[in-house]
C-alpha cells in the first residue's frame, strides 16, 4: 500500500474490510498505542500482570469491529489516535479494576502469569496478523440483528446519521445509540470488552 494513502481513505479501507489497509493503519499507529500503554502500566505491580501487547491487540480488535460496523466518524488521524488512546486508557483501568476487585494473593499471580495473561486478552492472533480481521467481521456480522446489520452496513458504507434516519424512519440520535448499544452487545460476545467512552 502506497505511503501516500489520504487518512480518509485508509479508514474508508478499513471499514469495507481490506486487510493491507488494515495492516497499513496496525503499522501507523501500533507503536504509539503500545508507547501509551506501557507508560499506563507503569506501575510495578499491574505491570507485571499485564503485557502492553495484550492490551494493545484486545484495543485492536475492539477498534476494527466497531469501525467496520460504522460506529465511528474519524476524519483525522488526530481523532483515531485520540480514539485509540481513550479505548486502551479504559481498558488498562478496566484491568486494574478486577484485579483490586478480585484482591488476588500478588504471589500467586505471579506464579499464574501465563494463564492470567490467556485471560486478558482474547486468545486470537495478532491484529497485525489481519487475516483475523475478516473472521472476526463476519463473527460481529452473525452477532448482530437484521435490522442491526442494515444499520452497520449503512454506517460503513459512509452514510451520515441524518441519511440513515431518514432511510429508516427514525431519529439520527437514537439510531446512533441502537447501533452503539449493538456493538457492545456484540464486543461482550466476542470478549472484547464493553464500550469505549469516547
Amino acid at each position: 500500500m502506497a505511503e501516500t494513502i489520504s487518512f480518509t481513505d485508509l479508514i474508508r479501507r478499513v471499514r469495507e474490510g481490506d486487510e493491507q489497509a488494515a495492516a497499513e493503519l496496525v503499522r501507523r499507529y501500533e507503536p504509539e498505542l503500545r508507547r501509551m500503554i506501557r507508560i499506563r502500566l507503569s506501575d510495578q505491580r499491574l505491570d507485571r500482570r499485564l503485557d502492553s501487547m495484550d492490551i494493545c491487540q484486545s484495543v485492536l480488535a475492539n477498534f476494527f469491529v466497531r469501525v467496520g460496523a460504522g460506529q465511528f466518524d474519524l476524519e483525522q488521524p488526530e481523532q483515531l489516535v485520540k480514539l485509540l488512546m481513550t479505548m486502551a486508557r479504559n481498558r488498562v483501568r478496566d484491568e486494574a479494576r478486577k484485579q483490586l476487585a478480585a484482591r488476588r494473593d500478588h504471589r500467586r499471580q505471579e506464579r499464574d502469569g501465563p494463564e492470567l495473561l490467556a485471560g486478558i486478552a482474547a486468545p486470537q492472533e495478532s491484529p497485525s496478523q489481519v487475516v483475523v480481521l475478516q473472521e472476526l467481521m463476519q463473527r460481529t456480522r452473525r452477532l448482530l440483528t437484521e435490522e442491526e446489520r442494515r444499520l452497520a452496513e449503512l454506517r460503513a458504507a459512509g452514510m451520515g446519521w441524518p441519511e440513515i434516519a431518514a432511510q429508516l424512519h427514525g431519529s439520527p440520535e437514537a439510531l446512533r445509540k441502537q447501533l452503539t448499544r449493538a456493538m457492545d452487545r456484540v464486543a461482550l460476545q466476542l470478549g472484547l470488552d464493553a464500550g469505549t467512552d469516547a
